[in-house]
């Protein structure tokens, strides 16, 4: 089966039903082994930031090699099982339908007025302090969510999807999941962590550049301004204090009116964020289901943009090869 099929069919499957919660799912076995691992490289590598890096290779090479293995045992018993295999991976490396299905969590008990439920739901999304949050705090907590989660949770495992296949989709599952192991500025990770942290960074470089302008063309596809979502995505973009989570968070800010970004607590300590939308409105309840809709339709654009772009790199190549 052509690997563009095998994508589509793992988009439609997760878009279906999402992620089985009873079933074993790859990032949790990687991010078990990635425990596993640290608790080796503590004992034998005295040099944090070295153990760190060797936790972050042998964590992502074994999770490649084990996706590999799968495919490549299930294809000796029959091509289709080797394809569905690879059907099977793609899908676990795509959360479209849990992050909509976690902010819509956060919505219903926001409208009906419940907001101790609202902000129990709203930590299951994010890792500042909620207990204290108000409704439009709580509403602002979760478009950020979805807004971040476009890209680690969409755009960019379809774009590893559709260059390497399975094998890169689940390396960047890997990589993604040890920035949320390892991720931390406390002392015990800060230098462990680096590599994690570092790689992350760098997977999602591209990705995060390419979401933005793509969920500004869906918020112009959704009858919302094009023209304000690119000028606060490209005004606002860096001043996010990750390099990467602002491109989607200003392009969703500017693409639903309203401000992301500002006080938030962590473990009790206030962090000033940034302003990003700085003058546009405050969040309210009925911008979470409209930032998962742009999330959705953002999903869709960025997966045909993607394939239309492998296609034609394919035919270029051809071409190329069949004039020399």
């Amino acid at each position: 089966m052509r690997l563009e099929y095998q994508i589509l069919l793992a988009f439609a499957l997760d878009a279906a039903i999402g992620d089985p919660r009873r079933l074993p799912h790859p990032v949790r076995l990687i991010g078990w082994l990635a425990l596993r691992l640290e608790a080796v490289t503590r004992r034998v590598i005295a040099w944090q930031r070295g153990a760190g890096i060797v936790t972050a290779l042998l964590t992502v090479g074994a999770a490649v090699a084990a996706a590999w293995g799968l495919i490549f045992l299930t294809g000796r018993l029959h091509p289709l099982a080797g394809d569905a295999t690879s059907v099977l991976l793609l899908y676990t490396t795509l959360a479209a339908r849990d992050l909509a299905g976690h902010a819509m969590a956060v919505h219903r008990p926001l409208v009906r007025g419940d907001l101790g439920a609202a902000r129990q739901a709203a930590s299951w999304m994010v890792g500042r302090d909620t207990q204290d949050l108000d409704e439009s705090g709580v509403a602002r907590a979760a478009v950020e969510s979805v807004a971040e989660n476009t890209v680690d949770g969409v755009t960019a495992p379809l774009l590893f999807a559709v260059v390497a296949g399975p094998l890169g989709a689940i390396a960047y599952k890997a990589i993604n999941t040890l920035d949320s192991t390892f991720g931390y500025k406390n002392e015990r990770y800060l230098r462990f962590g680096w590599a994690s942290a570092r790689i992350d960074d760098l997977a999602n470089l591209l990705p995060a550049r390419l979401t933005a302008p793509v969920v500004c063309l869906a918020a112009g596809l959704m009858g919302r301004s094009i023209a304000r979502a690119f000028r606060v995505a490209f005004r606002d973009a860096r001043k996010h204090t990750s390099p990467n989570s602002g491109f989607a968070e200003a392009a969703m800010a500017g693409a639903l009116g309203v401000q992301l970004g500002g006080l938030n607590s962590y473990f009790g300590r206030p962090v000033e964020k940034p302003l990003i939308g700085a003058g546009l409105a405050p969040v309210e309840p009925r911008h979470v289901p409209a930032a998962c809709g742009l999330m959705y339709l953002s999903a869709v654009l960025f997966l045909g943009l993607a394939l239309a772009a492998r296609l034609g790199a394919i035919e270029l190549w051809h071409a190329w090869r069949s004039a020399s």
